[in-house]
């Protein structure tokens, strides 16, 4: 069974210490994140439709709102090493607009300055820590991989691209309406009408847009709500799910489970929320 061993919070961003020993399927999240093997087997991500592996000599970069997926290659369970960076973190440490919310490659080597910093993380979240030094190696990690992958990446054309993203007035409002009706039973179709298009239409321009289908993007949305709300209420993992929508907690829990990895009761159980935490907006 997929557990985690140790969840941490922290300003801008959080890290997670997770077994798991079986498949997530394609999803997305707002942050962006890296994927560390630590033991056991080795995983495979595939990141925007591109599959690479995840072993003891690289890790993986993905960018927000990535499409992504992961799979443990053997039966034994893989225990890996998470780290998910916040929208921010990118805009502060971008060197120019080139570089904005995105990393330059999926695939990063595990060199010694980068393992010696994955070493000492591990073992802050094995055997207690404290926050201000979870967050300096959360930064110190994500600005050496985030460098790495932009060593020896040309850019033409990528400040233009970035600059027409969300460019699209419909998009812009169907976003709105689905961050307001998080909660609900969302048709897309009707969306699509509120827009002025047409279903085929509003998911070809969604896409290409944002890089993920409004149904994946309305997942993420959901998933960052479960997660600020199992961290940060008291509320009922039940309740949870009914406030998102879902007719069952047992219907919520496969969600979870799909698009985090494990069930939201033992994300609960492990979380480290600091007092300066604060969710995505």
């Amino acid at each position: 069974m997929s557990t985690a061993i140790s969840v941490c919070h922290g300003a801008f961003g959080r890290a997670a210490l997770y077994q798991l020993d079986k498949s997530l399927i394609t999803h997305a999240h707002r942050e962006g994140h890296l994927i560390f093997h630590i033991e056991g087997s080795l995983s495979e991500v595939e990141v925007n439709y591109k599959r690479q592996t995840v072993d003891l000599q690289h890790a993986a970069a993905v960018s927000p709102l990535e499409p992504h997926s992961f799979d443990v290659l053997d039966a034994e369970p893989s225990v890996v090493l998470v780290l998910y960076i916040k929208p921010i973190w990118f805009l502060e440490n971008s060197q120019s607009a080139e570089f904005t919310l995105r990393f330059g490659s999926s695939v990063v080597v595990r060199t010694q300055p980068v393992n010696a910093v994955v070493r000492r993380f591990v073992s802050l979240l094995l055997n207690g820590h404290n926050m201000d030094d979870i967050d300096t190696l959360l930064f110190s990690l994500s600005k050496l991989c985030y460098e790495q992958t932009w060593q020896s990446v040309s850019t033409p054309g990528l400040l233009q691209n970035k600059c027409s993203k969300f460019s699209d007035y419909r998009i812009r409002r169907s976003l709105r309406m689905m961050q307001q009706c998080i909660s609900a039973e969302v048709e897309m179709e009707a969306v699509a009408r509120s827009v002025g298009l047409s279903r085929p239409h509003f998911f070809k321009l969604f896409k290409k847009q944002l890089g993920v289908t409004p149904n994946v993007y309305l997942n993420t949305l959901r998933s960052e709500r479960a997660i600020d709300e199992l961290v940060n209420t008291e509320k009922t993992v039940t309740s949870i799910a009914y406030d998102l929508g879902y007719s069952s907690q047992a219907a919520f829990t496969r969600f979870f489970s799909s698009n985090v990895g494990i069930a939201p009761s033992e994300y609960r159980r492990v979380a480290d929320n600091p007092s300066g935490y604060f969710p995505i907006q």
